[in-house]
């Protein structure tokens, strides 16, 4: 271990025993919204704060640990507009949410364990521009963190609290109002026709959106690339190939930031080498396919509108040429037969009820549901042992257990009993109805003519009455039949069934994966995943392991 992470631990040691607990933290955050504004400047906001801490003698934490802090003092570049929306509530009822900023998450934890006094910052908008983090910090200081503002300073009373909730208020309503400016200024200059986003290789980025000129090494070959395709002969392995032999090369670009640069402070300078690399088959495709080497650019609402921010490369002639050759050498992804895999067809998403597909790698059988946007599912890939370990599971807690089986014998003595004199008694009221039933049948029938000439019974009225008094006595006498069924026999074919499905749990570790299909389509008419938990409904016969003791015991509801 390094002299640098020795000491780093002690001090984390340090803090954790409370060395610095009467000390605090600045912390100072740039924004992307005003990149103009120096108020954003993270060296002014330091000034800004050491001078405030020395004015109002407050002791800033003499702590240096990387990738946190320097002298006490935290400097973020992070948006604290944009927050993670996914939530999870657990089942006592404790809300989680992802902090996006990774220096506002470590000072959080910090404090909410009290190991600091408070922080200093510069002003509420510097903190929190969103509705999540504006709360963590309210509590916070609800909690007894001293939050000290450089250009505010808020009262213990309704004044002070309004004070603050305006400040928050307007922090929040100044990024909206500001990503509603680009938002509306971008949507007036696609329908004008400009380019609003970076030209694709063979254009240069010089910085303006009105004048993307073409590139006078790369525009040259990618022109000829159309002019290749078009004849038919050459695929995209070739192009890439010949391209590649031609020079062509990719614009430079840096590569995306580690999270070690991202968290690095504003005095280490991090320098990223814009790189180059050869062009690939699918790059081909992603230029063969796109119509802004026709002179075209996004509009609104997803369509292509003429651009006048840049001239077509090739002509919309050679570029449908081009698309016709493409389609002819297309291959559908769909199997002309299905592959033979087990569990096809069988799971599902919980949220969007989308299905999990089959498919193997490396020799191994995987299942993939492509969810819909915004589904909070985030297990999206499973491997068929997961699967069957999980569906093992469900079947070992269907079966009785030995207590479960005592309990229903013991209410069985009992219950039955009950059951069986309520039944007897429903049995001779039902008799009596239908002893009615029959005397009045016999009386409409024996009196017909009687009744119709009378007028007591129109025809229609006499055959719809007739048939109500028949249709009640054929209910009656189905339930009769339905009730002749001894209860315990019933509880014995459930105990059975236990039984049975005992013996299924032992065979399904010995099984196949297509012998455990057969079983899961036996038991099983629903199975949903949701991140590790896997949810079930089980087809009509297996109700009664599902509800368990209530649907079994409580004979009087069967």
């Amino acid at each position: 271990m390094s002299i640098t992470e020795t000491t780093e631990k002690k001090l984390l040691e340090d803090i954790q025993n409370g060395k610095y607990r009467d000390c605090y933290l600045a912390y100072n955050r740039k924004s992307t919204d005003e990149p103009e504004n120096q108020k954003n400047s993270l060296s002014y906001q330091k000034a800004e704060t050491t001078k405030f801490s020395s004015r109002e003698k407050i002791k800033i934490a003499p702590i240096t640990i990387k990738s946190f802090c320097v002298d006490g003092i935290i400097s973020e570049k992070h948006s604290g507009f944009k927050e993670d929306n996914e939530v999870t509530i657990s089942d006592d009822g404790l809300v989680q949410y992802r902090i996006s900023r990774p220096k506002f998450q470590q000072l959080v934890q910090f404090l909410s364990l009290g190991l600091f006094r408070g922080i200093i910052v510069l002003c509420w908008d510097r903190i929190s521009r969103n509705k999540g983090d504006d709360t963590l910090v309210r509590k916070l200081m609800r909690k007894g963190i001293d939050v000290r503002f450089v250009y505010a300073k808020y009262e213990k009373t309704s004044s002070g609290a309004l004070h603050m909730d305006i400040d928050g208020m307007f922090a929040e309503h100044h990024s909206r109002v500001t990503s509603e400016k680009v938002s509306i200024n971008t949507r007036n200059l696609r329908e004008r026709g400009i380019v609003t986003h970076r030209a694709p290789i063979g254009y240069l980025n010089e910085g303006n959106m009105e004048h993307k000129p073409l590139d006078p090494i790369r525009a040259p070959i990618i022109k000829k690339m159309f002019d290749l395709c078009a004849t038919g002969d050459w695929s995209l392995e070739d192009l890439a190939r010949w391209a590649n032999k031609q020079g062509l090369t990719t614009v430079p670009m840096r590569r995306r930031r580690t999270e070690a640069e991202m968290l690095a402070e504003e005095s280490e300078e991090i320098v990223i080498e814009k790189i180059s690399r050869p062009v690939t088959a699918n790059m081909v495709h992603k230029i063969l396919t796109n119509l802004f080497y026709t002179g075209k650019t996004f509009g609104n609402d997803g369509q292509y509108v003429q651009s006048i921010s840049h001239a077509p490369l090739v002509l919309p002639e050679i570029f449908n040429d081009v698309q016709r050759q493409l389609t002819k050498r297309k291959t559908s992804v769909h199997y002309t037969e299905k592959i033979d895999l087990p569990y096809r067809g069988i799971a599902r998403c919980e949220f969007c009820h989308r299905i999990y597909t089959p498919y193997i790698k490396k020799d191994i059988n995987y299942y993939f549901s492509r969810c819909v946007t915004g589904c909070p599912n985030l297990k999206k890939n499973f491997n068929s042992d997961f699967f069957e370990e999980k569906v093992g599971g469900l079947i070992a807690k269907l079966v009785f257990t030995k207590d479960e089986l005592a309990e229903i014998e013991a209410r069985t003595q009992t219950d039955i009993v009950l059951f069986e004199e309520k039944r007897n008694g429903r049995i001779e009221e039902d008799d009596r109805r239908k002893k009615k039933l029959r005397e009045d049948l016999s009386y409409l029938r024996n009196n017909r003519l009687t009744l119709i000439k009378a007028g007591v019974y129109s025809p229609e009225a006499y055959i719809e009455e007739e048939t109500r008094l028949n249709t009640e006595l054929t209910s009656l006498q189905n339930a009769e039949q339905a009730s002749d069924t001894a209860m315990h026999e019933v509880i014995k074919d459930v105990i059975k069934l236990s039984e049975l499905l005992e013996n299924v749990a032992v065979y399904w570790s010995f099984a196949n994966s297509y012998e455990k299909e057969k079983i899961i389509r036996i038991i099983f008419s629903e199975l949903l995943f949701s991140e590790n938990t896997l949810n079930y409904k089980v087809k009509k016969g297996f109700i009664p392991f599902e509800n368990r003791l209530n649907a079994v015991g409580d004979l009087t509801g069967i």
